[in-house]
């Protein structure tokens, strides 16, 4: 398991990793509408390579639910659904929980500092109104949340599941009730990954995320 984990990460460097988190991104980010025809052509051009490494990411990107290709036919977008969101969140907020315990154990002293860091930071940002910066320290408190945990395994999943719903979660956090809400959130998982408490911990994370998903339905981004 570990050396499948330990490919898939150098893979991401390789010529067909490059081409595939491209292709992966774009559609997450939106710039391909659903049902979109993807042409291998003119996106190999775009990204100056060959047909091979796109048409392997196409393969890829089907595994993933994110295109469907139909034979004769082409490659079309599907995109992520308001099911795929919901089914998204109800998961990440399990390993989420299991994250924040197992970081309680594990995270380093320049960890704890740097997420102590960010959560003033997106205090002060999120009083300015510069939501911006809050979604980037958002990230980023979650990205230091995972490393934290010390499991290759748990980190890759949830930076994948991150990656899948980063467009919606920028909507939900330019809206600044939410935005220094979630940093409350944080602020508490915070406090409690500092003490040690792991079953608190898990507790917050885990509500974190239902939280985060009930915004997103009560505002309608999806």
């Amino acid at each position: 398991m570990e050396n499948s984990v330990k490919n898939e990460v150098t893979d991401k460097y390789s010529l067909r990793g490059r081409v595939f988190n491209r292709i992966r991104e774009d559609i997450l980010n939106g710039k391909y509408s659903e049902n979109e025809e993807l042409r291998e052509v003119a996106i190999g051009e775009e990204l100056g390579v060959s047909r091979t490494p796109v048409r392997e990411a196409f393969r890829q990107l089907e595994l993933e639910g994110l295109i469907q290709i139909i034979p004769n036919k082409g490659a079309y977008v599907t995109g992520i659904t308001k099911k795929d969101v919901h089914d998204i969140y109800m998961i990440r907020s399990l390993l989420e929980g299991l994250c924040a315990r197992l970081a309680t154990e594990h995270i380093t002293k320049e960890a704890l500092e740097e997420m102590e860091e960010n959560v003033y930071l997106a205090k002060f940002h999120g009083e300015k109104g510069h939501y911006e910066q809050v979604y980037e320290l958002d990230n980023r408190f979650h990205e230091i949340l995972y490393e934290a945990c010390d499991s290759k395994i748990l980190e890759h999943q949830l930076k994948d599941f991150h990656q899948y719903v980063l467009r919606v979660r920028k909507k939900t956090l330019s809206n600044s009730g939410r935005g220094l809400k979630s940093n409350e959130e944080h602020a508490k998982i915070l406090e409690a990954i500092r003490n040690k408490d792991g079953e608190l911990a898990e507790r917050l994370a885990n509500e974190h995320i239902k939280k985060a998903y009930e915004n997103i339905v009560k505002i309608g981004v999806i």
